[in-house]
């Protein structure tokens, strides 16, 4: 089985002291007590200064309660980083703890093992002691048996350090670099090849270096979490960027000589003509992707510097359709829960492209989708497919338009019916007469706020009675940056500050700022949340609607009767620290 030899362990061949006669290691922290073997991790928190022990006993009572590991608990509770639990952890085992984003690891040794193997494991190999022991980061010490098959699988004695799982996870995502695949795709390419030739047998073109860096490429987006993949050419070389977080970075940069083979394999597999140049074309397909699939939608753009290729990544697993992840107030979600909840009537989200209108519809299709309702949507495409929803995709050239598949779907005994975008008048006026015939419909529209939803309507045809019997509930949204929790620092807002910046607030506000650290690639954000204002139709509202009054009389009579406006949401979530001043300025003007 594994010895767990190493600096100054029991067993090890390494003389008595020899831990605290080697050198220090940039990011490595040695434990207080080597070797201390398994104690009470609760014992540990208090030790290290983490938690009191008051506040330990009942972290490990509402753990019992919910069934959860006590670490586990704490850090979905916010008691505890991740870093925090990573050093207890450390110590309790009697381990070194190693600051992934400090230390610079040995990439011989990282190579070592295949990063599939090193996601199954949970583990990777960062370097070498001074006695030449392998040493594995990892989360979880106790996994002997992962350790065991690492070292096997190296041939090398190897020594476990103490790392938090999401630095591990990252580590391993560094793995797979874009560099080196575009290195080995250059070191393959033979210098006479301009362009990729697709006439040889199928398990040859799966060896091509140029299939190789798209797959990186494609592979790489979906570890990052990008929406979308930029192949953008500058008449000499081609720009690679994704689209994370709302926010594009450059990736990588792909050589001249490589580029027409690049964008002909991109059109090959979204079954496009390789031919064709000068006109714009979009195509799909699906591919696995680390054991999930994801769907890509493919538009390649022709320029005055070259053909550039844009790709849409569409991870159906990743869709978050539960009403706890929207990020909804409890005020929020309440109104929009009693508004989907109704036999009858329109609810409509808007927002600009990309804002999460569809994520939104379908997260209350998700919560609709029982086996006493038929639903059917009329989307253009179809991003996510929900079991038991008949779902139509908009089929212009075969005729399936929005208004056309929506008559349709009337006559198919439908209980909901969730339209994708209403883009016309024609559109409009017969969701709005669905809505007044006994169905609930549910669907997106592009205005600012939730207020202009009503004018717009009026400005598309639609007269101001039906606007105003048949819709419920309208839903404004952005989606903001979150703050890095590893990085954030404590900042304090200024009353002047705020009211200069328009925000209504009484009193200086205690906040975060974004900082930069390499968990969150330097942006000081690492994912998204929503900002909500949800306007539900009162009599006044209606009133109001049937006089044909301004957005603004609207909107301030819906703030009169309760409603969060965007910027007073995001001040909120600004308040809990989730996100910054900044952000809520820059999404909810």
């Amino acid at each position: 089985m594994l010895n767990l030899v190493g600096a100054g362990a029991p067993g090890s061949d390494a003389p008595d002291g020899a831990a605290a006669a080697a050198p220090a290691v940039r990011g490595i922290t040695p434990p207080r007590k080597r070797g201390a073997g398994r104690r009470a991790v609760g014992d540990v928190l208090v030790e290290l200064g983490f938690l009191t022990a008051a506040e330990v006993e009942e972290a490990t009572r509402e753990a019992r309660v919910s069934g959860q590991r006590l670490e586990r608990a704490l850090v979905d509770a916010g008691k505890l980083s991740p870093e925090q639990v990573g050093r207890a952890t450390a110590e309790r085992f009697g381990l070194d703890y190693v600051d992934l984003t400090e230390y610079r690891p040995d990439v011989a040794a990282m190579n070592l093992i295949s990063a599939p193997a090193a996601r199954r494991y949970k583990a990777v190999p960062i370097g070498f002691d001074i006695y030449e022991v392998l040493q594995v980061a990892v989360a979880d010490p106790a996994n002997i048996l992962a350790l065991d098959d690492v070292r096997l699988m190296t041939g090398h004695e190897v020594r476990p350090v103490v790392a938090p799982a999401e630095d591990i996870a990252m580590l391993i995502g560094r793995m797979n670099r874009l560099e080196d695949a575009v290195a080995e795709a250059i070191d393959e390419e033979p210098e006479e090849a301009d362009e990729i030739r697709v006439d040889g047998p199928a398990d040859r073109a799966d060896d091509a270096p140029v299939i190789k860096l798209v797959n990186s490429v494609i592979a790489q987006a979906v570890e990052e979490g990008a929406s979308d993949i930029h192949f953008e050419p500058d008449g000499r070389d081609m720009r690679v960027r994704f689209r994370v977080d709302g926010v594009l970075a450059e990736t990588a940069s792909i050589p001249r000589k490589m580029v027409p083979g690049v964008v002909s394999r991109l059109k090959i597999m979204g079954d496009l003509d390789i031919a064709e140049r000068r006109l714009p074309q979009d195509g799909r397909l699906t591919r696995k992707v680390e054991g999930h699939t994801i769907d890509l939608r493919i538009v390649t753009m022709p320029s005055a510097l070259g053909e550039g290729v844009v790709m849409r990544v569409l991870d159906k697993e990743s869709v978050l359709l539960s009403l706890d992840t929207l990020g909804m107030t409890d005020q929020a979600r309440s109104r929009f829960e009693r508004s989907f909840g109704k036999a009858h009537g329109a609810v409509l989200v808007t927002g600009p492209t990309g804002s999460g209108k569809s994520t939104t519809l379908y997260t209350a299709l998700n919560a609709l989708n029982t086996v006493e309702k038929n639903i059917i949507t009329i989307e253009d495409p179809v991003e996510y497919q929900l079991p038991g929803i008949t779902q139509v995709g908009v089929n212009v050239r075969a005729g399936l338009t929005f208004p056309r598949g929506l008559r349709s779907a009337l006559r198919a005994d439908p209980d909901v019916i969730m339209v994708g975008e209403i883009r016309d008048a024609d559109t409009a006026r017969v969701a709005i007469e669905s809505a007044l015939t006994g169905h609930l419909v549910l669907s997106t529209l592009h205005t600012n706020d939730a207020a202009s939803a009503i004018t717009r309507l009026t400005e598309m045809g639609i007269e101001p009675f039906l606007t105003a019997s048949a819709l419920d509930c309208v839903v404004a949204q952005r989606l903001a940056r979150m703050l890095c929790g590893y990085c954030k620092r404590a900042t304090v807002l200024t009353e002047h500050a705020l009211r200069e910046a328009d925000f209504e607030v009484t009193g200086d506000v205690e906040a975060f700022e974004p900082v930069g650290c390499s968990r969150c690639k330097r942006t000081g954000h690492k994912g998204r949340m929503g900002i909500f204002e949800v306007m539900t139709i009162t009599e006044e509202i209606r009133s109001l609607a049937l006089e044909k009054t301004s957005a603004e009389r609207i909107r301030a009579m819906a703030i009169d009767q309760g409603m969060r406006v965007l910027r007073a949401d995001g001040l909120e979530k600004v308040r809990l620290g989730l996100t910054s001043i900044a952000e809520v300025t820059r999404v909810a003007v």
